[in-house]
């Protein structure tokens, strides 16, 4: 299934249904009056929240959606039927904004979390609302109001406990894959991953905690290098970040420095987001080498205030449960 988080759509609510004018005309009633109903309600446009989707990939196809209009009114004061409420389901997670102005409309994070976007217009009046002393015989109404019409921005960011972020091609997949059902796509060159991939890891309580890895980042991911300022978004709602770093590169503090760096240059709180430094694919290094290492990274990290390094295989599932085990203690979960 293609991934999309991003859409944008126009919504449009129905407009409100005509007064009319009538007349009563029953046999023994010689001056009956005015008896014109007034228009039903246009329909307006909800946007729901649904547990079962996972991307916007239903607006790449259709972008506008009308609501019905309201029924025009009837005859003996009768009301038009209004329109029936057009509902748009999203997934968990769906941003909406005002397109034009960027404006905050609501966020949807909770499984049947409702947000009413265009309001339906007003029915007209029938000429029976005119019937006064001086005008016995009104032949006036009013036509329905037009509904709401809005041009809207919708931004998915994912859901997510924890986030795994690095550089490309640091194993981020791997790791994943390997500590949960997801099954991405792994390659042994940057930028295998195009889209963020979600898994859920089981927690030592039995339920589930849902880890996101995002594609790779580069230098300057925060002004839109490379796919960093697409997906970065998608880690803001994390607890938690697991900072993945490749033991094997030329220079290990310099990758250290380029992400961290591109998350304080992002902001949205993601510099201030705890995080677990991680070395992976120990397994191409040495005992004495790894010590040396490890050493290095932790003095940079605690310079920072950060969490302890800590140093797996991701390919040959090695110190897995040491990682966990941080995790758990981060989020603040009970192990047994």
């Amino acid at each position: 299934m293609q991934f999309i988080d991003q859409a944008r759509v126009t919504v449009k609510a129905g407009r409100g249904g005509d007064g009319i004018v009538a007349f009563r005309r029953e046999k023994y009633v010689p001056a009956g009056g005015p008896s014109g109903g007034d228009g039903g309600r246009g329909a307006d446009v909800l946007l729901v929240a649904d547990a079962n989707l996972q991307t916007l990939l239903d607006f790449k196809y259709k972008r506008q959606f009308l609501a019905v209009d309201g029924r025009r009114g009837g005859p003996n004061r009768c009301t038009g039927a209004s329109g029936n409420q057009l509902v748009i389901k999203v997934p968990c997670g769906t941003v909406v904004r005002d397109a034009r102005t960027s404006i905050l409309l609501g966020d949807l994070t909770d499984a049947g979390e409702e947000l009413l976007v265009a309001f339906g217009g007003r029915g007209g009046l029938g000429n029976a609302h005119y019937l006064s002393n001086r005008n016995r015989a009104p032949e006036k109404f009013t036509e329905g109001r037009e509904g709401e019409e809005w041009l809207l921005q919708l931004e998915l960011k994912l859901l997510a406990e924890v986030g795994i972020i690095g550089l490309p091609n640091a194993g981020k997949s791997t790791l994943i894959s390997v500590l949960s059902a997801a099954r991405p796509k792994i390659a042994d060159y940057p930028f295998t991953t195009l889209v963020p991939n979600l898994g859920v890891v089981r927690r030592p309580s039995g339920d589930g905690t849902v880890f996101a890895d995002i594609p790779g980042l580069i230098a300057g991911a925060a002004q839109g290098a490379g796919l960093g300022h697409d997906f970065l978004r998608h880690i803001e709602r994390t607890r938690l970040l697991i900072h993945l770093i490749d033991s094997s590169a030329e220079d290990v503090v310099a990758d250290l420095n380029v992400v961290e760096g591109e998350l304080t240059a992002y902001g949205h709180g993601l510099d201030q987001r705890p995080r677990i430094v991680v070395l992976n694919k120990i397994e191409l290094l040495d005992p004495a080498s790894l010590e040396e290492l490890v050493e290095k990274v932790s003095q940079q990290v605690q310079a920072r205030g950060g969490l302890p390094v800590l140093a797996i295989s991701a390919a040959a599932s090695k110190n897995l449960p040491k990682l966990l085990a941080a995790v758990w203690q981060q989020l603040g979960i009970v192990q047994p």
